[in-house]
């Protein structure tokens, strides 16, 4: 029996024992992805598609990802989601700059019936006319509630201003944009991008060989044979902007500098400095602006991965008579950064958590297939994780702060706040 009063021996976490998917070729350059050790009947398909918000125009991605269900020629929406719902499917939609998915899920024995029936209302699309109407309808009214809000106007500001020389990352969306959209452009893009865009798909469940084949029988006819090319640079117009909003409350803050993706030789190792200044919940950034001063609920950094590059990005929204002495303690802790060595009992601190962060994230064979893929999409394998165990191990206060210096110069970002 357990014994609760003796405290468990800690282990160092020295290496990640991954199960590799298996690999079928759909095509030479298209692919599927597949675990199949799943001890329980739970399964997904996912299918990503070149038919990002950067093609075309700024908001026809999205409403062509959103109407893929919304009827053919024989069935209405209602019909389609009806048939999915009888079959205790689940669908997923998401578009992002580069890429869009389609996920479904499901108990194993009905996610290939559901593909059938995906395969066909998505094949037979109309984009009906009615349904388009109301989506743009929808969505001219959210916009113009979003564009009330302060974090809203921030995040439109940050991105033509950040991706300044880049005429399709700096693209955002008006409401004559939504009114210039036509039924014709929808089919366009959804010939084009979806039965034409297929660029991988990820399969997720205990199938048999003859099943997988049938999934990639399905969904193969779709896949992409363009070479998808995608910018790889951006210069940003550095320095700080405010837009005055007289009736806001709060100011949005957003501060942002060009990076890199994980392909980097830097990336391991900026995300454990990225972590310490501000992406978990004792960061110094929570610390000093949440804890300490009051001046917001929440802050936070990140790291943004495109295809061919990266940025940095700090984000928050304060009370708008704190904007000026919110930004100079952001200042302060990025140069704090940059001029003293981080305490080792913080960055050992900081070195537990993403260690933990990880293991929990390798836990069964979703998460597992997860993590495969963001590696894979930018031409690496699992093995990626345990070099990033052997860096967080190996980082010092040294190499942070020669990282801080590096690539957290703030007069090389872009800030905007609007309040």
């Amino acid at each position: 029996m357990l014994n609760r009063k003796i405290q468990p021996e800690i282990k160092e976490i020295s290496t990640i024992q991954f199960e590799k998917p298996l690999v079928f070729d759909i095509t030479k350059d298209n692919k599927l992805f597949c675990m199949t050790n799943v001890q329980n009947e739970t399964s997904k398909i996912e299918l990503i598609f070149n038919a990002g918000s950067i093609l075309g125009n700024a908001e026809i991605a999205a409403v062509v990802n959103e109407l893929l269900l919304s009827g053919t020629k024989d069935k209405t929406s209602f019909q389609i989601n009806e048939e999915i719902d009888r079959l205790g499917g689940f669908i997923g939609q998401a578009v992002t700059f580069e890429s869009a998915t389609f996920s479904i899920y499901a108990l194993r024995e009905n996610l290939l019936p559901i593909a059938r029936i995906v395969k066909d209302v998505i094949e037979n699309c109309v984009f009906n006319e009615q349904e388009m109407h109301q989506s743009l309808k929808a969505r001219k009214q959210r916009l113009e509630i979003s564009l009330a809000k302060v974090s809203t106007v921030a995040q439109r500001s940050f991105k033509q201003r950040f991706f300044n020389s880049s005429e399709t990352y700096s693209r955002i969306t008006n409401k004559e944009d939504i009114d210039a959209i036509q039924q014709k452009d929808l089919i366009k893009f959804h010939n084009k991008s979806y039965l034409n865009g297929l660029k991988k798909m990820i399969l997720v469940g205990n199938f048999s060989q003859n099943e997988i084949d049938e999934f990639i029988d399905i969904f193969g006819t779709w896949v992409s044979g363009e070479k998808f090319e995608v910018e790889n640079s951006f210069e940003n117009i550095k320095g700080y902007s405010h837009i005055e909003k007289k009736d806001a409350l709060q100011t949005a803050i957003r501060i942002g500098g060009t990076l890199f993706n994980r392909s980097h030789k830097d990336y391991n190792d900026f995300l454990i400095l990225n972590t310490l200044l501000g992406d978990y919940f004792g960061s110094r950034l929570m610390k000093n602006i949440r804890e300490d001063k009051g001046y917001t609920y929440g802050i936070g950094s990140m790291t943004v991965e495109l295809n061919q590059t990266g940025y940095f990005l700090i984000a928050t929204e304060v009370k708008k008579e704190v904007k000026d002495l919110a930004l100079a303690e952001i200042k302060f802790e990025i140069d704090r950064l940059r001029t003293k060595l981080v305490p080792q009992e913080e960055l050992d601190l900081v070195k537990n958590y993403l260690l933990g962060q990880l293991l929990k994230n390798a836990d069964g064979p979703y998460s597992m297939m997860d993590l495969f893929i963001s590696a894979e999409e930018f031409g690496l394998t699992l093995d990626y994780y345990n070099e990033l165990i052997q860096s967080i191990h190996q980082i010092t206060p040294t190499r942070i702060k020669e990282l801080a210096n590096q690539y957290l110069n703030w007069n090389q970002f872009t800030i905007i706040s609007v309040g």
